[in-house]
């Protein structure tokens, strides 16, 4: 099947549950048919023209029945440690006979120095998808600028944030940005096979992006670097203990330089410059007061 530009298209999104798939939903919905999938159920009163169905991603059969009829499919998968979801994903698109899979991937997989668990398994994952015969996209972003958003209880306790290497600086890109070039190119054939690496349009370090809120709050902010332990220990209240220790080979390779790297790639694919850092923490400005 080629899918061009034109038209509406049956959509699927993975991980509906998750954040860059619910921002997509706005930019899709007024012209496509919609499904979305989740391993939990979603509240009742869908908007027309969207379902809700609940997936079981360790199963393939039930895969290949939320896929069916699908020009295209968005694929978002976030647990290392069951690559099984993965596989199945892959599997049920060939069955369903799938048109184009857009894959949330990740920067760092074009990092020939990053070998951590979450780096490993986005490769392997984009390496499958490119070996099934189903035309495929890769989205490749830094890190996410929602990821400020856990110092959001400190900022309004004590005034304070923390990092690991304060002062080593991210490309980081708003969620909002990832969300609507995944939009844009799904189901359009002119992005068949191609990789997209996506970024914020400054490199930034936590001190800065302290720094920014700070000014959008209107009060003094303090950024406390945290020692390796300090850092494992709060990645492990959040993630397993080898994402942690993926996390922290992460941080090392920022502080080493290789995340400050910026592209303009979301500026080419939708016609306005990326969203700075100012711009994303004055949107959710609400979040940390």
């Amino acid at each position: 099947m080629t899918v061009t530009a034109a038209g509406s298209r049956h959509i699927v999104l993975t991980g509906a549950t998750g954040q860059i798939a619910s921002l997509m939903v706005t930019h899709l919905a007024p012209r496509h048919r919609l499904t979305l999938t989740s391993r939990t159920p979603r509240p009742t009163g869908q908007r027309s023209g969207i379902r809700h169905v609940t997936c079981d991603y360790g199963d393939v059969d039930s895969v290949v029945d939320a896929f069916r009829g699908a020009d295209a499919v968005f694929v978002v998968t976030n647990d290392p440690t069951r690559p099984e979801h993965d596989r199945n994903i892959v599997r049920a698109a060939g069955r369903a006979s799938v048109g184009h899979i857009v894959k949330l991937s990740a920067a760092a997989v074009r990092d020939a120095a990053a070998h951590d668990l979450i780096t490993e398994w986005q490769r392997t994952n984009e390496d499958r998808i490119k070996s099934s015969g189903i035309p495929w996209t890769m989205i490749q972003p830094r890190s996410f600028m929602s990821h400020a958003l856990a110092w959001a209880s400190s900022i309004r306790g004590s005034g304070t944030t923390y990092a690991l290497h304060p002062h080593s600086r991210n490309a980081c890109i708003a969620p909002e940005d990832v969300a609507e070039v995944s939009a844009r190119v799904l189901g359009d054939s002119r992005h068949h096979f191609r990789s997209y690496e996506l970024t914020g349009p400054q490199s930034l370090s936590a001190h800065e992006q302290s720094a920014v809120l700070a000014e959008v709050l209107g009060r003094p902010l303090t950024c406390r670097e945290l020692s390796r332990e300090e850092a494992h220990a709060t990645y492990a209240r959040r993630y397993s203990p080898v994402m942690a220790d993926a996390l922290l080979e992460s941080a090392e390779r920022q502080l080493a330089g290789a995340k400050a790297f910026t592209t303009d790639t979301v500026g080419r694919l939708t016609g306005r410059p990326a969203t700075t850092f100012a711009q994303w923490a004055t949107g959710h400005k609400d979040r940390f007061e």
